[in-house]
C-alpha cells in the first residue's frame, strides 16, 4: 500500500462554536453529520454511558475507557521500495530476521493481535515461489536467494506471539519502473509480454487478459497451499489510479474480450469483481478456514454520483480503479473489508465521520467484517494536527457499533509510524482503548473447532509473577491454537469471561498438552482468581476452566 491518492477540495469552512461540548458530545454531533469540517476536539470530563450489548460475534459498544473484548487490531508492515521491512536491501538474512522480529515486538507492545505483511509487491515473491522470482526488495536484485525461507520464519515467529499473518499481495502491479527488459528474464511478464503494459510509469498485469488472471491465481495460491497463512489481504491497487493526460493502453483487450458490455469501464469492473470474487472461491477452495480480505480507498462513490455512495467528495474506487468495493461485501465475496478511510473527523470532502458509519451500514448487511484503516502516517507528516484524532477514531467507531452496525476493529498504517509515535498518538490510542489484550473477532462460516475447556492445575506467586500451568485434554484433532488468560483481584468463585478487563494475555499453544504462562503484571503477594479458555484457529472460545486461587 503506496499512499493514496487524496480526495479532491481543499477544507475551509469555519468551525462552529465548541463550547461546552465535551469529547461525547462532540463525537455524537459528529457521528450525525453535525460537526463542522474544522471543528477542534476539546477534551473534557466524559461520564460514561450504559455499554450497548454485545453483537453476534462478541464486539460490544463502549465508551472510549472500556477496552473491548474482541477487536482487530492489525498493523501493516509494507516492503515496496523498503517501505517498511526490510528497511533497506542487502541486508543479511540475520539481519532479515532481526528487523522483522522488532516489528512483532512493536506490535506486541501496542496489544495488537495481527499483521498483514506485503509478501509480493510487485509480481515477485518473498517465499521460494515456482511462478515468481524473489522480490527485489530482500536483497537489492530480483530473483536473489535472500538465503532462508522468508515467509516460513514469518510465519513461525508471528505465530509464536500469538499474532495473525495474513498475507498481502498486490494483484497487478508487476513492477514500479515501466522497463521490461529490467525485469529477470524468466519474469512472467517477460516470457509472455502480452500480459502486461505500461502505464504512468510503471508496469501492470492486463486485467483483462484471462491467461494473466490465471497466473495471478496460482502465484498467490502457491503461498496458501505451502503456508500456514491466517488470511489473504488485498491494498487498494487494482486497475492503476488514473494518470493526467494518459489513457489505460487496453484497447486491443478489450476488442478481443469486451463483447457484450455497454462500455469499456463496465468490463473494467467486470475484470475486477471476476478476479475478486474466483480467488475468494480458490482459496475456501484450499483452505476454508483462511480470510479474504480487501483494503480498498475509502470512498466507493460520492452520493452526487450515485444515491447509494456516500456523502463525500473524493476520488471513487468505483470509477477510478473500477473496483466495486460495496457490491464485494453485499455478494459475499470477502470475509472482511478494511476501507482505508484515511481523513480525519470533519473534513470536508471526506469525512470520517460519515465515511465509518456509511461502510458498517454496507457492511452490516452481510456476514462481511468492518475493519477500518487508520493513517497513522497522517500524524507524522503533520497532516492530523489534533494529537487526539485516532484515539477519536475509536471512540467513533465505538459508537457506530453501538448503534447496531459494528465496526470490528482498526488497522494502522504502517508499521514504522507506531513506535515514532509522534505526538504521543499511538500512546492515547493505547491507554484510551487498548488497555487489555483483544481477542480477534470470529468471522461467521469460517469452520470452527469444537476446542475443551481447559484444566488449570496451578496458580501460583513466583519470583517473576504468578506461575500458571494448565492441560488441554482434548484430543489432538480438538486441541486449541491458543488461549486466553483471565484474571480477577480477590478470590472468587468465578470470573466472568466476557468482562475484557479481566483478560490479561493470550498465548499460542506450544506443542504437547501441558501449557504453561507467567502472568508478569500481577502485583506481589496480591490474592487473584483465574480461568483460562481455549481457542481455535478462528477464534472460537470454549468455556473457562475451573477457577484457581493465587
Amino acid at each position: 500500500m503506496t499512499l493514496p491518492v487524496a480526495p479532491s477540495g481543499t477544507d475551509t469552512s469555519t468551525p462552529p462554536d465548541d463550547q461546552g461540548l465535551d469529547r461525547r458530545g462532540f463525537l455524537t454531533l459528529a457521528t450525525a453529520g453535525v460537526a463542522g469540517s474544522a471543528l477542534t476536539v476539546t477534551v473534557g470530563s466524559m461520564a460514561p454511558a450504559a455499554a450497548a450489548p454485545a453483537d453476534a460475534t462478541g464486539t460490544a459498544g463502549t465508551t472510549s475507557a472500556d477496552p473491548r473484548k474482541r477487536e482487530l487490531r492489525a498493523m501493516w508492515i509494507a516492503s515496496v521500495v523498503n517501505i517498511d521491512w526490510p528497511s533497506r536491501t542487502g541486508l543479511s538474512a540475520d539481519e532479515l530476521k532481526a528487523e522483522y522480529r522488532h516489528w512483532l515486538d512493536v506490535a506486541v507492545r501496542f496489544r495488537l493481535n495481527a499483521v498483514f505483511v506485503q509478501v509480493r509487491p510487485t509480481a515477485d515473491a518473498f517465499w521460494p515461489s515456482p511462478y515468481e522470482p524473489w522480490s527485489q526488495y530482500l536483497t537489492g536484485t530480483q530473483g536473489q536467494d535472500p538465503g532462508f525461507d522468508p515467509l516460513e520464519f514469518m510465519v513461525a515467529e508471528t505465530h509464536a506471539r500469538n499474532l495473525e499473518l495474513h498475507a498481502w499481495y498486490n494483484p497487478y502491479r508487476v513492477s514500479m519502473q515501466a522497463d521490461p527488459t529490467r525485469l529477470v528474464p524468466e519474469h512472467p511478464a517477460r516470457q509472455h509480454p502480452d500480459w502486461a503494459w505500461a502505464y504512468g510509469g510503471k508496469l501492470y498485469f492486463d486485467p483483462g487478459k484471462p491467461e494473466a488472471r490465471e497466473h495471478i491465481y496460482r502465484a498467490i495460491l502457491h503461498s496458501v497451499g505451502h503456508y500456514d497463512l491466517d488470511g489473504v489481504h488485498f491494498d487498494d491497487y487494482f486497475y492503476p489510479y488514473p494518470v493526467s493526460g494518459q489513457e489505460l493502453p487496453d484497447a486491443d483487450t478489450y476488442a478481443t474480450y469486451g463483447a457484450g458490455f455497454a462500455t469499456v469501464e463496465d468490463w473494467r469492473r467486470h475484470n475486477v469483481d471476476t478476479f475478486v470474487r474466483e480467488i475468494s472461491v480458490r482459496i475456501k477452495q484450499i483452505k476454508p478456514w483462511v480470510k479474504f480480505g480487501i483494503s480498498p480507498f475509502g470512498i466507493w462513490r460520492n452520493a452526487s454520483t450515485d444515491p447509494r455512495g456516500s456523502d463525500t467528495g473524493g476520488t471513487q474506487s468505483y470509477d477510478a480503479q473500477y473496483a466495486d468495493t460495496r457490491r464485494w461485501v453485499l455478494e459475499g465475496w470477502l470475509d472482511y473489508i478494511n476501507p482505508q478511510i484515511y481523513w480525519q473527523i470533519g473534513l470536508a470532502v471526506a469525512d470520517y465521520a460519515k465515511l465509518v458509519p456509511w461502510w458498517a451500514d454496507v457492511a452490516s448487511r452481510s456476514n462481511t467484517h468492518l475493519y477500518i484503516g487508520e493513517a497513522l502516517y497522517k500524524v507524522t507528516s503533520g497532516v492530523f494536527t489534533d494529537p487526539d484524532e485516532l484515539s477519536n477514531h475509536l471512540d467513533l467507531c465505538h459508537d457506530v457499533t453501538a448503534q447496531g452496525t459494528p465496526v470490528h476493529g482498526n488497522a494502522w498504517y504502517s508499521a514504522n509510524h507506531l513506535p515514532q509515535d509522534v505526538g504521543g498518538a499511538m500512546s492515547r490510542v493505547l491507554a484510551d482503548h487498548y488497555t487489555r489484550p483483544a481477542l480477534v473477532p470470529v468471522i461467521p462460516g469460517l469452520p470452527g473447532t469444537a476446542v475443551r475447556p481447559p484444566v488449570l492445575a496451578r496458580a501460583e506467586h513466583g519470583p517473576d509473577g504468578v506461575v500458571l500451568r494448565w492441560l488441554d485434554a482434548a484430543p489432538l484433532r480438538t486441541r486449541a491454537t491458543s488461549f486466553a488468560v483471565y484474571r480477577a483481584d480477590g478470590h472468587r468463585k468465578h470470573v466472568d469471561v466476557e468482562d475484557a478487563t479481566h483478560l490479561v494475555a493470550t498465548t499460542r499453544a506450544r506443542g504437547g498438552a501441558v501449557q504453561d504462562l507467567v502472568d508478569t503484571t500481577a502485583e506481589p503477594g496480591a490474592a487473584y482468581t483465574y480461568v483460562v479458555t481455549a481457542l481455535d484457529r478462528v477464534w472460537n472460545e470454549s468455556d473457562p476452566s475451573p477457577v484457581r486461587h493465587a
